[in-house]
């Protein structure tokens, strides 16, 4: 196989040009996306706010479109999902500039960047809190078990999650063409499997050409040892990194270290999800759950709960009231996937704009379409290198990644699939109509061409040119961005739907706690018992 070459098989062919047909190609604009953004609140001077989540925003716990992950001051702005990404980030930006038009009252602002500015001590990062449901005690306790495995710095950092799904109706048509003869839904599900292996594959990609982390705040490491040099005083960074974010600095610990599901098929994947969230793990169980009668973590297992498991992409199912991802997945199969990997673009209001989204949902279409053997060997490993080498040095020139047990250079195995994709981005244009979907494949194989272009590039070039921190960067870009959210305020209407939200969270979080059933401890016996009952 000649160097950065992808073998496209016969069935990818033949699955395209089914697509292509009617009434296929009508339900391409069918898919439907959602996208997740999480920032920190900071203050005037770029300080971590340890203000309590706004009550203006509405409950935590029962928004569906604002609340907070990890820390207090961490917020989430959550989409609802709609069939064009036009859509999508219209809903996104309304949010902001409703957050907006409350967090002026308070003089705090939206971190621009994923990673974050100069933090207080360990002690001092406020744990999300969510009042005193039984749930909302839950989620809390979840993150101070959280702070007690990887540290409250941890749970300051900020992502983007891109959730896509593939209309319902395709994968009847989809499943008829493979001669598959099982149920649609477990059909679904291995497709969607197969596109979570595939992506696995070759989410270096995002990494290289979306990656916007090169350079963090030094009081992010807390002293501990590391291997980043030193742009100034305040500024570590590495020469050829894309995303520090998603680098070994992040979610990882001895724990998590021997749990690497690799998505041979949903049993599996679910079985070693169950079997992490029943195992103990000696550490965990030293400390307990408790000290001093204070909850500190809700179990002593490998993990809390499946999503501690960090993972750059996952199966999902959306859940009923109190059930669990693993018991949704079991019962009714894979619904859409969750993409994890994506840095906050500094540069953006949004953090990601509709040239990204695009070619996100080529990236995402080509991982359903293409052929996904399991994965043998070393494969797995061979995946997660591949990561990791390109979130440290992907821009490194020459740079090698491994592939089919040989070494393909980065720029050409990426020229190669942007070429694999052209078809798929030709089809959605027809689809949807313009040329936006080919428009993102041109602006993409320029980062390839030149990695002067890609987002991390021009991160470390502006610091170096300006001669200017990390933190004093990331707080010009979002002042800039608040001036552009508050210098469109939300229509009378649009003001009244989200203060309407934000009402409505506030009574239900009212009413979870005045009509709660039984104790705590109770409530998280029973919790924990549900995974038990689970068979794979």
């Amino acid at each position: 196989m000649r160097e950065g070459t992808t073998i496209l098989s016969e069935l990818f062919s033949r699955r395209l040009a089914l697509l292509g047909e009617s009434p296929a190609l009508s339900l391409l604009t069918q898919s439907l996306h959602g996208i997740e953004r999480e920032c920190l609140r900071v203050t005037a001077d770029g300080q971590l706010a340890h203000s309590d989540h706004p009550h203006a925003l509405g409950a935590a716990l029962t928004n569906p479109q604002i609340t907070t992950d990890y820390s207090e001051a961490l917020l989430e702005f959550i989409t609802p999902a709609e069939a064009d990404a036009v859509q999508t980030l219209d809903d996104l930006d309304r949010i902001h500039r409703f957050a907006y038009s409350k967090l002026a009252n308070n003089d705090e602002f939206l971190w621009s960047p994923s990673m974050p500015g100069p933090l207080p001590e360990e002690e001092d990062i406020p744990i999300a809190r969510y009042g005193n449901s039984n749930i909302g005690k839950l989620k809390h306790v979840y993150r101070k078990g959280l702070a007690l495995r990887y540290g409250k710095t941890m749970q300051c950092i900020a992502g983007i999650h891109y959730n896509f799904s593939l209309a319902e109706r395709i994968w009847p048509l989809l499943q008829k063409l493979d001669g598959d003869t099982g149920s649609v839904r477990d059909y679904q599900s291995t497709r969607y499997i197969a596109l979570t292996r595939n992506f696995r594959r070759y989410s270096w990609l995002l990494m290289y050409l979306f990656g916007a982390s090169p350079a963090l705040d030094s009081s992010f490491l807390r002293g501990r040892p590391h291997q980043l040099q030193q742009l100034d005083a305040d500024t570590l960074y590495l020469p050829y990194a894309t995303s520090l974010r998603m680098s070994d600095l992040g979610y990882q610990n001895n724990a998590q270290a021997g749990l690497t599901p690799c998505y041979n098929d949903l049993a599996s994947y679910t079985e070693s999800l169950r079997q992490a969230v029943s195992t103990p793990y000696a550490p965990y169980a030293e400390v307990g759950t408790k000290q001093n009668g204070e909850w500190v973590q809700l179990n002593t297992n490998v993990l809390q709960i499946e999503n501690e498991y960090y993972s750059n992409i996952r199966p999902k199912r959306v859940t009923y009231s109190g059930e669990r991802p693993i018991q949704a997945l079991i019962a009714r199969g894979v619904q859409y996937v969750e993409v994890r990997c994506l840095d906050i673009n500094p540069y953006l209001p949004l953090g990601i704009d509709l040239t990204e989204a695009r070619f996100l949902d080529v990236f995402v279409l080509f991982c359903a379409l293409q052929d996904s053997p399991l994965f043998e060997g070393g494969e797995c490993r061979s995946c997660s290198d591949n990561f990791l080498k390109t979130v440290k040095e992907g821009r490194r020139p020459g740079l090698h990644l491994q592939r089919d047990g040989q070494t393909v250079e980065l720029k050409a195995w990426a020229t190669q699939l942007l070429q694999d994709f052209a078809p798929i981005a030709e089809l959605l244009d027809r689809a949807h109509g313009g040329e936006s979907f080919q428009q993102a494949l041109v602006q993409q194989q320029a980062k390839i061409d030149d990695a002067s272009l890609t987002p991390s590039a021009q991160v470390l070039a502006e610091l170096q040119a300006r001669g200017e921190s990390f933190r004093d960067f990331a707080m010009r870009y979002s002042r800039a961005h608040a001036e552009d959210f508050k210098a469109r305020p939300l229509s009378a209407e649009e003001q009244q739907f989200f203060e309407g939200l934000a009402r409505q969270s506030l009574a239900e979080q009212a009413e979870l706690e005045s009509a709660e059933p039984g104790d705590f401890d109770t409530f998280v016996a029973a919790y924990q018992a549900s995974i038990l009952g689970i068979s794979v």
